[in-house]
This record gives C-alpha cells, sequence and structure tokens, in this order.
C-alpha cells in the first residue's frame, strides 16, 4: 500500500490544459536565454553588413564636421552645445536601422518560444526567493550542472569557430600591413563584421540544441500527479454527485417550461401506455407544426393530464405517435415525411370540434400514413 502511495505522488501525468493556463497567469512558460541571444547577435551582424557602410559615412561625417571649426566659431559660446546636439542627432539617426533591428531582433527571440506575455505576478516581491538555504540549494542542483555544462559548451563552441576562422583568414589579415592607409581600414571593418557574423552562426547550434531543452524542462516542471489532475478536475467540473443535482434540477427546469407549453397545443397525440407528444401549428408563423411537449411514461401521462385540464384534444395514434416521438425533438418542426400524418390529424380535431359544436357529422379516425424509414415498433 505504501508502495502505492509513493507512485501516486510521482508526477507522471501531462500537464493540463487549466494547469497550463494558471501557469502563464504566473508568468511561468518556456524561454530560451540561448534564442535571443542568437537573434541579437544575428541582427547585430547582419545590420552592420547592411548598414555598415552608411554608419561609417555618417560617423566620418560628424568627426570632420565636429574637428573643422572657422575662426568665428572659436569665439561663439554657443557653438559647442549646437554641434553637440548636431552631432547626436546625427549619430543617433545613422544608427537607428541597426538599433530598429536589435529591438525587433530582442522582442522576436524572446517571445520565440512561449509567445508574448505579461504578468504581473511574476515580478511580484517573493520572500521565497531571499531564502539563503534554497538558494545554496539551486546552487547545486542538477540544473545548475546542466547550465554549468551549458556555458563550457558554449564557450568551447565559440572558441573552435574563432580559431578556425582565424586559420581561414590569416592570409588575408596579414596582407592587411602592406595595403595604404584607408584602404586597410576598410578592410579591417569588413573582415571584423564578416567574422562577427561568423561567430554568431555559431549560437544557432546552440539555440537549436537550448530550445528543445528549455520546451521539455517547462513541461517536465508542470507535470502533475494523479491525485492532483483529480483534484483539479473535481475543481473544474464539480463533485459527481452535486453534477449530479444540477442535472436533476436542469431536468425538472426544462419539464416545468415544457408543461407550461402543453396548454397552448393543438392536440396532443399519445401511445397511451408509454408517449405522448403534444402538438402546435400557426400558420402565420410556423412553416410546419412543431413539438411543444413530448414525455414517456410519467411525464406522458402528466401531458395527457395537463391537456385534458385546459380541453386540449388528446388522440390515440400508437403508430404516428412513436414516430414523432423518436424522430423529433422539442422545439422542433416534424419531419417532412409526417407532414400528411398531422395534416390528416389536425383536419380530424378541426371537424371533431365543428362536430362537438352541432355544425357537422362526426368524423371518422382516419389512417395516418407513416413511412417505413419513420417508424418505429417501440
Amino acid at each position: 500500500m505504501a508502495e502505492e502511495n509513493d507512485n501516486s505522488q510521482e508526477k507522471t501525468e501531462e500537464a493540463t490544459p487549466r494547469r497550463l493556463e494558471k501557469a502563464r497567469e504566473e508568468g511561468q512558460t518556456a524561454r530560451s536565454r540561448e534564442l535571443a541571444t542568437m537573434a541579437v547577435l544575428l541582427a547585430g551582424a547582419g545590420g552592420l553588413l547592411m548598414f555598415g557602410s552608411s554608419l561609417g559615412a555618417s560617423l566620418e561625417g560628424i568627426m570632420r564636421d565636429s574637428f573643422t571649426l572657422e575662426r568665428s566659431a572659436i569665439f561663439d559660446t554657443r557653438h559647442m552645445s549646437v554641434q553637440l546636439i548636431a552631432s547626436a542627432k546625427d549619430a543617433a539617426f545613422a544608427l537607428s536601422p541597426i538599433l530598429i533591428l536589435l529591438l525587433i531582433a530582442a522582442i522576436a527571440g524572446s517571445i520565440g518560444i512561449g509567445g508574448m506575455l505579461f504578468s504581473g505576478k511574476a515580478i511580484a516581491p517573493k520572500l521565497n526567493r531571499m531564502d539563503p538555504i534554497k538558494g545554496l540549494g539551486k546552487m547545486f542542483s542538477m540544473r545548475s550542472l546542466v547550465e554549468l555544462v551549458k556555458a563550457i559548451a558554449k564557450v568551447g563552441l565559440v572558441m573552435a569557430v574563432a580559431i578556425l576562422i582565424l586559420n581561414l583568414r590569416t592570409e588575408d589579415l596579414l596582407s592587411i600591413a602592406e595595403e595604404p592607409t584607408v584602404p586597410a581600414m576598410e578592410h579591417v571593418v569588413w573582415t571584423l563584421a564578416w567574422s562577427f557574423f561568423l561567430l554568431s552562426c555559431a549560437t544557432i547550434i546552440i539555440a537549436m540544441i537550448d530550445v528543445p531543452f528549455q520546451i521539455y524542462d517547462h513541461q517536465k516542471k508542470l507535470r502533475m500527479t494523479k491525485q492532483e489532475v483529480k483534484d483539479e478536475y473535481k475543481e473544474t467540473e464539480g463533485k459527481p454527485e452535486v453534477k449530479g443535482k444540477i442535472r436533476q434540477l436542469q431536468r425538472e427546469m426544462a419539464q416545468r417550461r415544457m408543461m407550461e407549453d402543453v396548454p397552448k397545443a393543438d392536440v396532443v397525440i399519445t401511445n397511451p401506455t408509454h408517449y405522448a407528444v403534444a402538438l402546435q401549428y400557426d400558420q402565420k408563423s410556423m412553416g410546419a407544426p412543431v413539438v411543444v411537449a413530448k414525455g414517456a411514461d410519467e411525464v406522458a401521462f402528466k401531458i395527457m393530464e395537463i391537456a385534458r385540464e385546459h380541453k386540449v384534444e388528446v388522440l390515440r395514434t400508437p403508430p404516428l405517435t412513436r414516430a414523432v416521438y423518436h424522430n423529433t425533438d422539442i422545439g422542433e418542426e416534424i419531419p417532412d415525411g409526417l407532414y400528411m400524418a398531422i395534416a390528416q390529424v389536425l383536419a380530424y380535431v378541426f371537424q371533431l370540434r365543428q362536430f362537438r359544436k352541432g355544425r357537422g357529422a362526426k368524423p371518422g379516425m382516419p389512417d395516418f400514413p407513416i413511412p417505413s424509414d419513420l417508424r418505429r415498433d417501440i
């Protein structure tokens, strides 16, 4: 028994939708810092390659304007502040494409897994985070060991890529010494930009490993015990006995509403010992007769009782009653195949009412036609 209790406490069940929703409300979702780092580095390297030449030209112009002074500007006390503001504007305008690209990459990398999430609970202060014992436990936990291995692997991978780039670029870098100053500077900047881009590509491998791990680790943290699943089901769906009571009350309310519609019926057809169906037809608002109430056994007897109290005609038509009962729900029009039979019922009821008023002969009960596909023997 003890073994079974231990097993029941193991978190072997996948997180339920409610558990996932609650975790998001608390700010818990899968995140990968490596994915965000990769996005920012690649965006920065790509931005330098795309906008590097225009950025360099803008910075050159800022330096030239800042160090080229006219004689009149030397004696103008406002010139320095005006020049500083103008240089700042030019620098901001030159850097804006790269900064916008970095901003987009940072946001995309952050929400790449887990999506957009705003949670006040995630930033709320929690005293348990200041517990030194728990802090030491986290330092020597399996997760910390995994993070250490990841850090070592990242450094090793980046170092390996850097050494590979240096080996491939050795001759190219040595040739820079023989170039004139301006072309050499351009050559150095271009070489550094491409080297930075290739180093950034190394983070793609790291992100490809880290993203699946973070998703798996997040799902593992949210796993539930069988007892937690049962408790959550009780909280969300309610206890079986409570649900049964609610369904019973709903049935009783629906039955009361149905019984209130019986007096509005034009006729109640019955299979006296089993079924009763109340039908209503208004030529102005209905395309076909509608079932306003139906029931079996005790409910059928109650329908017949209310119908007689309100002088609604009750006809014994067992085959037709069974056909309507089994093929039509409350509030629905009768099936097309029963139009003729129900039309004969309504005509018979009209003639019967006229006879009782002394306006005609007593009508005979017609033989109501029922298609074979709508017949029910029980």
